[in-house]
Formats: structure tokens, C-alpha cells, sequence
């Protein structure tokens, strides 16, 4: 990992002189609501939601500019220094001789700064996390003296409470102070906003925000802002310390100011070598706390599965990539530096690809979080976009927008099928739930006047709901008979083509879910099915023009009659292989690839377009994993993507060329700079799904190597500039952007233990089909991997002591022992 180095099995890791380095956050969230993030310097915020920020909000620039964050101060005979290195002094002596010595090492959901001090002969331990049970961040100081003499030191936590909605940032952020009711008490400082300040409507406020302090007998408070930075003061260079301004006693109380929610300790001695802890606690709340306990022990038993191959490291940072679902889980996409968009809440596609992951770690309550997820799909095939809190709640949308993205229908098959085959379980296709309904009808295309909320839901089987979808899909084709581009598909940034674009990658990805309806209806022993009569209509001719209209017109009623599934299965493999002609037939490009798009002009987007190769990476993606590429246009594309999309400087497979132009006909991402985000840059996680479906087609090396070059991008911290795991994009110089919060990790998680190592269910029964190269075996041949199947933890370890290569190997024999099997391979021709 360069810089960082793994110091166990857990995936714990520690970096020196981490303030050299920017952009650097650890995300720490407890179970009760409570999300933070932490800097090297303890920058970063901490919210519950949208409207609750303990901590001023900070986008991923903010992170060195905003000083107005935790600190610990020690005021000493030689002057003050900060424990965290926020100070202008340590600024100023950043990068001389004169700089601390620093050191970062975190784990799950914490992380602990060290820092010496040669000038004052002081050093700091900061151990930073959120409690598990409460929503209360905790920081444990230690500061030792570290010279020869005996010294006396003051302490001084800051904690400046925002205590408000992130809106005010800019949307009355002083009129907003100024609803400030602050209190000190014996232990701290309390701040209780007298009001929700909201121009479309005022409310009366019931949220509390708090830090305590404890470890030295408390000498006062710096509660305000200005108590504690004086005139002319900052946060690195505050009059309070600088000034020794005398604190606030307790039981005093202030309004309509902003918070610095700073605690001054009184004086200790402290004999060389001698410590002092202090802790400071801050939340949401009214003060009352538990001991503080670190929960990184926690955190590590919720990833249960862990690799052995011929890199450790790698087998380490797999640890981060199966934590990296359980952070999207809590944070959904709005509530880390990188992730400042939106306002909470976890969209669809995250939705259900997170439930791969957690059909691998922890596969109970899938079966009741798929139940409630689909609940979010109308019954014009498509869904709320944004996902609530609690079970089943949903929006229509993050921004109060009308829209559709095409792929949204495809996502909850594949998270059915993988808990089928993983579970057996083939009865959740029965299970009932409500189909959601909002104002917006007709696939998007109308808004119904007289919605009334209270109107009873209709409701149906998952299996209908599945259906639906991808019926409805199937019907919204443009003029080249592909699936309608609408709002956008997975590339939210193709959003500017809703009149004429089309999708055939997604038309492809449609077409093999349709294929795989299809044969999970015929291996139904149900002899009939039940589905609204409606659904005939969608089930019914060849033709596309008007079925939707007829469907909708019909859908009014929503009498149930019975149906063959059998029959049914018919229809989707027609369906499936019309499209999969039609693909083949008019997007396939002599030059050796599949169009992905249609732009608003109605024309290819792909091709030799004015001398110049134009690719993309998505429609390559889904005709392979499909089935709608052919083997040997498979190794077409392979060649064509190694040509035009491959650099491994920056993670492997880019999203597509640089098309040199702003083509305001098909979407925003051609404004943004090439190798930025969708434009060009290497998107995580489209390259892991490119590496999943060349394993499932058998292309081996090829998908080995898209996965091998994300796992070296991530773990060059010399460029890629971060702590362990799966970015969602990598810039032109290698850098990782947005990290944690991408559904790539969900997907390269279970490409390693499914394709890979080959350990997955076929309809409930567990199998075993390695698909390892032979660099993934360690110097005796061994590759194991433990997991939960079943209910239960499971390890294979396969035994190569011919170090042969995938294609050269065979199994040759199984042994079990309880849960654990031992699976040789040896050579194919024996």
C-alpha cells in the first residue's frame, strides 16, 4: 500500500505524516444515526440527517480550508501547542524540520492520531470514533511528557457546535446563530436552537446538541465564538489560548451566538514520562452518556469474510472493500466530504446492490428487505428513486424532480435471482407488496391530477412486480426499436437525451434478465400463477406501437386472474431474443464493438465519427454479460477495449474515449474535463462489472486483469492518495475520488468470492468452481476463502502444488471437515 502498511488480519492500517497528504477522511458512524468523518487533523463533521449537523458541514475542499473543527490545545510554559496539528504554528511549520512528528492508524470506524513535539516536549495520542449506541462522537486524549523535566499543562478542547440544518450554510447562516440558546453546565456545554429555521416554514426546534469533557477538573467554558477567538482571533490562532482570556463559569447561559463549545482543564503536572487522558464526548442530545467504548471489535465481526491468497495485502484490503457496503448502508450517497450532493438516503440502484453484499455477509433480513424494497415500484414499471429510512418508505425523487432512469428495472432481478440461487428460496416470488404510487403516470410521461394519497395501493406478487418492470421496459423503445434513453440510465450524466436516445447497453442488460425470467418461470412447479389482468396486454402480440397505452388504459383495474408460467416463460424468451437480433443485427461496429447509444440527434453515438474512434465501455458490459455477444465478439471487444479504454496509470478501463467535443445532445459529462468522473475517467465500478461478466463468459485472464488493475490503482498511494478500498472513479493522475460510498465494491466483493473463487449457491445448494489464476495462490499453492452460507461460516481452501494456471487445473477432490472443504486441483489432461 506504499505509505500505509496493514498491521494485522482486520484490515487496521498505519500512515506516517498522514497532514502531508490531502483529501484524507475516515467515515465513523454509530447504529443510532449519528455519521461522521474524521481528517488526519480531526477535520471533518458529524450530522444524524440533513437538518441535524453537529459539526459545520464540510465538502472534501473544506477538509484543509475549514479550521473550524475539533481541537485539543495544551497551554504550557513554552506556549501552546495543538495536539492536532491545528494551529498556525504547525501550519507554518509544515514541511521544515520543525514539523511534529505524525501518525495515523485506523481501523473500522476509528482512528488514532499520534504526534510528538520536540519544541515543547509533549506528545499526543487522539482516539477518535462514534459510539455504537449512542450519537455521541468521542475523542480520548492522552498527553504524555515526553522531556526531561517535570511540566505543567492546561488543557483545552474545542468542539464548535453548528447545530443546525445544512441548508444555512448559505441560506441565513447568521440570522441562524442567532436562534442559539447555549448553557453551561458542570460537565460542558449544551446548545438548544430555539427553531428550525425554514422560509417555507418555520418549527419549533426539539433537537439538542452537547460536548463534556472529563480527565482534569474543569476551570471553565469558552461557549461562544467570541469568547473563545477574541478580536482578531482564528481557530489555529485563538485569543483565548494566545491571550489567556479568563472562561465562563458553569450554569451560565448565552444567546444568539455562534458556538465554539470550547472546555479549559484545569492545570496538571505532569513528571517526565507522566499522562494525562482527558475525553471529550460531543452529540445530539441532551448530555446524557454512556462509558465510552471503542467499536472497532464491533464493526470487524460484521465483515465475515476473509481471503487467503498469495498477497496479504490484497487479502487485507478485501477486509475495507466488504466494509465498503455497510458504510453506504448508513451514509447512503450524501454524508461524506466527496458525497456533498442530495440530502440523504440511498437511491435505487444502491438499494439493491447492497443487498449482494449483505447476501454474502449477513443474509439475514434480506428476505424482508426485498419484500419492502420492491414496494417502491409502480405499476408503469418504474419507482421512487430515493429510499427513506425506515422499511418500505420511499420518494420520487432526491431533488423533487420527475424523472425516469431506464436500467432502474433491471437492479431488483438480479438481487432476486443471486438470493435464490444463494438461499433456495424460490417462495419470495409469492410474497405480496404494494406497488408505489405518487402523481407521476405513464412511465413519466404524465402527472395524474386527481392522485389522492389516501387511495388504497394496489398490490401484487414480487414475481408481478418483476414482470412489470421489465415489460413496461420492453415496450418504451425509440425509433430504432432500442429501450428509450429517457432521464438517464446507470450513467446518471447521459441526461440530456430524453427525446431520441436510446440505450442498447441497457437494452442488452433488459434482454439477458428476460432470458433469465424466463427460465426461473419454467422451472416453477406452480401449475398457474396469479398476476392482474392487466398484465395480459404486455404478455400478449409482437408488435410494440400503443401496448403501453392499452396496458395503462386496462391497469385502472387491477382484477387478478390466473396465468401459465409456463406460457409466460415463452413470451420472455421471444422477447429476449428479438432484442438480442435486433442488437446484433444494427449496433455491432466492423471496428470490433457494440454501439452503446442513441444520441437526441437519433444518431449512433459510437464508431469512427469524423476520423475519430469514439468507444464506450457500458454497452461492451452488458452485451457480454448478456449473452448477446457472441464468444468471438467477445474477444473483439476484449482486444478493442485493451486498445482504445485500457491505462493501467489510473485504475485500467476508462468509461469511454474522449469524444473532444460538448455533445449537448446526449449529456452533461461531456462539459465535465476528460478523466473526470463519466467522462472518461476509470469508474470503478462499471470495470468491476466488465471483469463480472467476462468471468461468467469464461474469459478468465481478461476479467482478472480489469480487477487486478483497480486493486493496484487503489493500493499505489503514491497516486491514488487514499486509505484502503474501492474509489468510485480514478482521475487522469491516478487519484481516487468519491471514496467509500460506490456500488463497485458490492460488485468486486462478490466477483472475487463468486467468479473467482467460484464459491456461490445454485438454488440453495452450495458449489464450488474456482476460477483462480495462478498468481492468486500463495508460494505452496493455497488459496482459501471463509464465508456465511446458509446460515453458517464456511471455508474452502484449494490446494494447487503444481501452481497450474486457470484452464490447466481441474478439481480432482473434495474433502469436508464440518464446514471446512479441502479442494485439490491438479492437471487437466490426467
Amino acid at each position: 500500500m506504499g505509505n500505509i502498511r496493514f498491521i494485522d488480519d482486520n484490515g487496521t492500517f498505519t500512515m506516517d505524516a498522514p497532514e502531508e497528504t490531502s483529501l484524507l477522511y475516515l467515515p465513523s458512524a454509530g447504529e443510532k444515526g449519528l455519521k461522521s468523518c474524521f481528517s488526519p487533523d480531526l477535520g471533518g463533521d458529524a450530522k444524524t440527517d440533513q437538518e441535524h449537523f453537529l459539526l459545520e458541514p464540510v465538502c472534501v475542499n473544506g477538509l484543509s480550508d475549514n479550521r473550524k473543527t475539533r481541537n485539543f490545545w495544551c497551554i504550557t510554559e513554552k506556549g501552546a501547542w495543538s495536539a492536532c496539528g491545528s494551529s498556525a504554528e504547525a501550519e507554518n511549520d509544515r514541511f521544515t524540520d520543525r514539523q511534529d512528528k505524525s501518525r495515523i492508524t485506523a481501523g473500522f470506524m476509528w482512528q488514532r492520531l499520534e504526534r510528538t513535539s520536540d519544541k515543547y516536549g509533549l506528545s499526543s495520542e487522539i482516539t477518535s470514533y462514534v459510539k455504537k449506541d449512542e450519537n455521541t462522537e468521542v475523542m480520548e486524549v492522552r498527553i504524555t511528557n515526553r522531556s526531561d523535566q517535570a511540566q505543567t499543562i492546561e488543557g483545552v478542547s474545542v468542539y464548535p457546535i453548528y447545530g443546525r440544518s445544512a441548508d444555512n450554510i448559505r441560506d441565513h447562516r447568521n440570522v441562524t446563530s442567532m436562534l442559539h440558546r447555549i448553557e453551561t453546565r458542570d460537565d460542558g456545554i449544551v446548545v438548544s436552537p430555539t427553531m428550525s429555521f425554514d422560509e417555507r416554514g418555520h418549527r419549533i426546534n426539539h433537537t439538542s446538541y452537547f460536548v463534556k469533557g472529563e480527565g482534569a477538573r474543569i476551570k471553565g467554558f469558552y461557549p461562544t465564538e467570541e469568547s473563545f477567538l477574541g478580536e482578531g482571533g482564528t481557530y489555529t490562532h485563538p485569543a483565548a489560548i494566545y491571550k489567556d482570556l479568563s472562561p465562563f463559569g458553569p450554569g451560565q447561559s448565552f444567546a444568539g451566538k455562534e458556538v465554539a463549545g470550547a472546555i479549559r482543564f484545569l492545570p496538571v503536572r505532569l513528571a517526565p514520562g507522566e499522562s494525562r487522558r482527558y475525553i471529550i464526548q460531543a452529540g445530539v442530545g441532551d448530555g446524557e452518556t454512556n462509558e465510552p467504548e471503542n467499536p472497532g471489535e464491533y464493526w470487524e465481526r460484521q465483515v465475515n469474510v476473509s481471503f487467503h491468497t498469495g498477497n496479504g495485502d490484497f487479502d487485507r484490503f478485501m477486509k475495507w472493500v466488504a466494509f465498503q457496503p455497510i458504510l453506504r448502508r448508513i451514509y447512503g450517497c450524501s454524508f461524506l466530504p466527496y458525497h456533498d450532493y442530495g440530502r440523504g438516503g440511498r437511491g435505487w440502484r444502491d438499494l439493491w446492490q447492497d443487498c449482494l453484499s449483505l447476501l454474502i455477509m449477513n443474509p439475514e433480513g434480506v428476505r424482508e428487505q426485498i419484500i419492502n424494497n420492491i414496494g417502491g415500484v409502480r405499476t408503469d414499471g418504474t419507482n421512487a428513486t430515493i429510499i427513506g429510512e425506515a422499511p418500505g418508505e420511499f420518494v420520487a425523487d432526491r431533488n423533487g424532480i420527475s424523472r425516469v432512469w431506464m436500467d432502474h428495472a433491471m437492479w431488483p432481478f438480479i438481487t432476486v435471482r443471486f438470493y435464490i440461487d444463494q438461499t433456495g428460496d424460490r417462495s419470495v416470488l409469492f410474497e405480496e407488496a404494494p406497488y408505489f404510487a405518487d402523481a407521476q403516470i405513464k412511465r413519466g410521461y404524465a402527472l395524474d391530477s386527481g392522485y389522492d394519497p389516501d387511495k388504497p395501493q394496489k398490490r401484487g406478487s414480487l414475481l408481478e412486480h418483476l414482470l412489470i418492470e421489465h415489460l413496461c421496459a420492453y415496450f418504451d423503445v425509440g425509433d430504432h426499436q432500442i429501450m428509450r434513453l429517457r432521464g438517464a440510465d446507470w450513467n446518471d450524466a447521459l441526461d440530456m437525451a430524453s427525446e431520441k436516445g436510446e440505450s442498447v447497453a441497457f437494452t442488452a442488460a433488459y434482454a439477458g434478465n428476460l432470458r433469465g425470467l424466463s427460465e426461473l418461470l419454467s422451472g416453477l412447479t406452480e401449475k398457474s400463477i396469479s398476476l392482474a389482468k392487466a398484465t395480459g396486454i404486455l404478455l400478449s402480440g409482437e408488435k410494440r406501437e400503443g401496448v403501453l397505452e392499452k396496458y395503462y388504459e386496462a391497469s385502472s383495474d387491477w382484477t387478478r386472474t390466473e396465468f401459465d408460467p409456463k406460457e409466460i416463460a415463452d413470451d420472455l424468451k421471444k422477447k429476449a431474443d428479438a432484442l438480442t437480433e435486433t442488437i446484433r443485427r444494427q449496433e455491432w461496429l466492423n471496428l470490433g464493438w457494440y454501439n452503446s447509444y442513441y444520441d437526441n440527434s437519433g444518431r449512433q453515438v459510437e464508431g469512427e465519427i469524423g476520423g475519430q474512434v469514439r468507444m464506450m465501455l457500458t454497452g461492451q458490459v452488458f452485451t457480454i454479460a448478456s449473452g448477446v455477444a457472441t464468444d468471438g465478439q467477445v474477444e473483439s471487444i476484449c482486444e478493442s477495449a485493451d486498445r482504445y479504454l485500457f491505462d493501467g496509470s489510473c485504475g485500467g478501463y476508462r468509461l469511454n474515449t474522449d469524444f473532444g467535443e460538448i455533445k449537448s445532445d446526449l449529456g452533461r459529462m461531456f462539459g465535465f474535463a476528460y478523466g473526470e468522473k463519466e467522462n472518461g475517467a476509470v469508474f470503478s465500478h462499471m470495470a468491476v462489472m466488465y471483469a463480472n461478466a467476462l468471468y461468467k463468459r469464461g474469459f478468465v485472464r481478461e476479467g482478472y486483469k480489469a480487477l487486478k488493475a483497480l486493486y493496484d490503482a487503489s493500493s499505489d498511494f503514491s497516486h491514488a492518495r487514499q486509505y484502503p478500498g474501492i474509489p468510485e472513479y480514478f482521475d487522469n493522475e491516478g487519484r481516487g475520488k468519491y471514496q467509500y460510498l460506490t456500488g463497485a465494491a458490492s460488485w468486486y466483493l462478490m466477483t472475487i468470492i463468486c467468479e473467482s473463487f467460484g464459491v456461490r449457491g445454485e438454488q440453495g445448494r452450495l458449489v464450488m468452481v474456482p476460477k483462480l489464476v495462478r498468481e492468486q495462490f500463495d508460494k505452496d499453492g493455497i488459496a482459501s476463502i471463509s464465508l456465511c452460507f446458509a446460515g453458517q461460516q464456511v471455508e474452502v481452501t484449494y490446494v494447487n502444488k503444481e501452481m497450474l494456471d486457470y484452464g490447466e487445473y481441474r478439481v480432482t477432490d473434495i474433502t469436508r471437515d464440518a464446514n471446512r472443504y479441502r479442494v485439490t486441483l491438479g492437471r487437466k489432461d490426467r
